[in-house]
């Protein structure tokens, strides 16, 4: 089939490349329009899925919004059979989903309908979820509503974050849409409404949700800080200055005993027996030094270790690093969300 794609990050790539190497024909891609590499400023650049584009050598569209009223005309122009989108960027209206004979097809990153909407993998970990999945299915007026076609399971793994998951199931992603155009064109599978049951919503998730909250669980400190990276990064603050945590696992409670050091500047004494003192669960944002270096930091109900953390203006490092150049003082709290 001669197919039109549409798509713009990192993980629309996989699916086009697949697809051009598949017997389809991409006639055309349309992506959103060129902008600055970070907020900064500077030379705006091409998307990714352009960039891809233009080394195939395709015709590119970047439109300023889905409802360009110029768009479904040059989408008509192109004589494609359908179109495929993945994490386009924008909704699209009655008028270009009219422009293609068999409509448009899209590749979601969750197993519909759990997950609709434009983060399914940063809520699918924030959940704690140890599997999800990839969905096609066709575009309808509604957000991510459409008709199912075709899907593929994925485990998650334990210590994957938000931009590892992603790529996976880019991948994933890409071998299922191509099976999904084969199968559409050969007849051999139907458009099936979605189950009314099982149904959650995956909204944008804004730089203030990435703040840790110190009062919750271990485990579910140790999702944010996986469902938040790379963009735009779990964090707290420290001393008054914003702190990224980019990896953190819990710290079973076996490790909290004999040996754990409060946070504080190695003076030589021999470790306190945390556990005999009361002090083997940390207080809420509580910071410690463990008795290999590690950073430790007390939450709702057990420990986590900040396995690597940024500093505001600096560079990632470990924890041990940071804790060994912090100058932290017994009792050091992080911040703003704990008690």
């Amino acid at each position: 089939m001669r197919v039109v794609y549409l798509g713009t990050p990192p993980a629309a790539v996989p699916p086009l490349e697949a697809l051009l190497a598949s017997d389809h024909e991409v006639v055309a891609v349309v992506t959103r329009p060129d902008k600055p590499r970070d907020h900064r400023g500077g030379t705006p650049a091409p998307s990714p899925v352009k960039q891809a584009a233009l080394a195939a050598g395709l015709p590119v569209l970047t439109p300023p919004r889905g409802r360009d009223p110029e768009l479904p005309d040059q989408l008509a122009a192109f004589g494609a059979d359908i179109g495929f989108t993945c994490a386009f960027g924008y909704l699209l209206p009655d008028e270009v989903l009219a422009a293609f004979p068999r409509g448009v097809l899209n590749l979601h990153f969750s197993l519909l309908p759990a997950y609709r909407g434009p983060a399914p993998v940063q809520h699918a970990l924030l959940d704690g979820q140890t599997v999800t999945g990839v969905t096609t299915f066709v575009i309808d007026q509604g957000m991510d509503t459409g008709p199912l076609l075709l899907s593929t399971e994925v485990p998650v793994q334990p210590d994957e974050d938000a931009g590892q998951l992603t790529a996976r199931l880019a991948e994933v992603g890409a071998r299922l849409t191509v099976e999904t155009l084969d199968a559409v064109e050969a007849g051999t599978v139907a458009p099936r409404p979605q189950p009314e049951t099982g149904v959650t919503l995956a909204p944008k998730l804004r730089p203030e949700a990435a703040c840790l909250d110190w009062t919750a669980p271990a485990g579910r400190v140790v999702n944010a800080v996986r469902a938040f990276n790379p963009a735009p990064g779990a964090w707290t603050t420290l001393h008054g200055r914003r702190l990224k945590v980019l990896r953190a696992r819990p710290v079973e409670p076996a490790a909290t005993g004999p040996g754990l050091t409060a946070a504080g500047p190695d003076t030589g004494a021999q470790a306190p027996d945390l556990a005999a003192d009361g002090l083997d669960r940390l207080a809420q944002g509580e910071l410690a030094v463990g008795p290999g270096g590690e950073l430790l930091a007390g939450t709702g109900d057990g420990v986590v270790e900040l396995v690597s953390v940024q500093p505001e203006g600096r560079r990632a490092m470990s924890g041990s690093d940071f804790a060994r150049g912090a100058r932290l003082v017994p009792g050091e709290r992080l911040g703003p969300r704990s008690r």
